[in-house]
């Protein structure tokens, strides 16, 4: 067996981690909160992008919550809709620019509580971008209320003792709806919560993104993320909190893919 003495390994063996982000990134800095997924998820938007060359080719409409962030400190083409309106803009967008990688970008508050209908028409039509989901089951960027995906049970700014199906009606599973419609291509649920499910998540995003450029139909993908500030726990426990409420909901795995 081989041993490799650090002290005198190459260079980048001692390479941090901030030092791998992506070109598009422009900042590693950001104002989200301690524990905050949609950082992780972005980064494997990017990654993905820049493995496909498409990073001068791609078009990001984005809506509003806290990801929005994003936009000023990725090295993208990007505009910002009206809530829940971004698969209606990316509709115009990509019959306007064909050859363009359209992404959306919302999350459950913006997708599901507000635009719920525009997401499932654009997939009916079979439109040729990829919609991407942050789901962490609040409306973060306005207070931590709660959404149409909070799971029963969850505690938000709304529902201090937890989401109880008589009073508030029960989560809904937008990636199952989409996976129904002729017109969606792919459809698949990810999470950022350990290291082997970012991977997994990453080739979903990859994957969504190749059948776009494909021609194949409407693509999506949706990414659990974590908010220890919205659900009420600490920091450090914000991924397995994940793992044993809102993945034991929702599932993870591709829904509908090409054969």
């Amino acid at each position: 067996m081989t041993t490799v003495d650090i002290t005198t390994a190459p260079e980048r063996a001692a390479h941090r981690v901030a030092e791998f982000k992506p070109n598009l990134l422009q900042s590693s800095e950001h104002d989200l909160c301690p524990g905050c997924g949609h950082p992780v998820a972005w980064r494997l938007v990017l990654d993905s992008l820049v493995e496909l060359e498409l990073e001068r080719r791609t078009i990001l409409i984005a809506g509003h919550g806290c990801y929005t962030q994003m936009m000023r400190i990725s090295d993208i083409d990007s505009l910002q809709c009206l809530h829940g309106r971004a698969p209606a803009v990316a509709t115009g967008v990509k019959r306007m620019k064909p050859d363009a990688a359209v992404l959306t970008l919302q999350g459950d508050g913006d997708m599901v509580s507000e635009g719920l209908h525009e997401v499932l028409h654009a997939a009916a039509r079979g439109e040729k971008v990829t919609a991407l989901l942050f789901n962490n089951g609040v409306f973060g960027d306005t207070g931590g209320h709660m959404t149409a995906t909070t799971v029963i049970g969850q505690r938000t700014k709304t529902s201090l003792e937890g989401r109880e199906a008589g009073e508030h009606g029960y989560p809904i599973d937008v990636a199952k709806l989409l996976a129904q419609i002729e017109g969606a291509a792919y459809v698949a649920r990810g999470a950022v919560n350990t290291p082997g499910m970012i991977a997994r998540t990453k080739r979903m995003i990859r994957r969504a993104l190749e059948l776009q450029m494909a021609g194949a139909g409407f693509t999506f993908v949706e990414v659990l993320t974590m908010c220890p500030t919205g659900w009420f726990v600490p920091t450090l426990d914000g991924p397995e909190y994940l793992e044993d409420s809102m993945m034991e909901t929702f599932g993870i795995g591709e829904l509908k893919a090409p054969d």
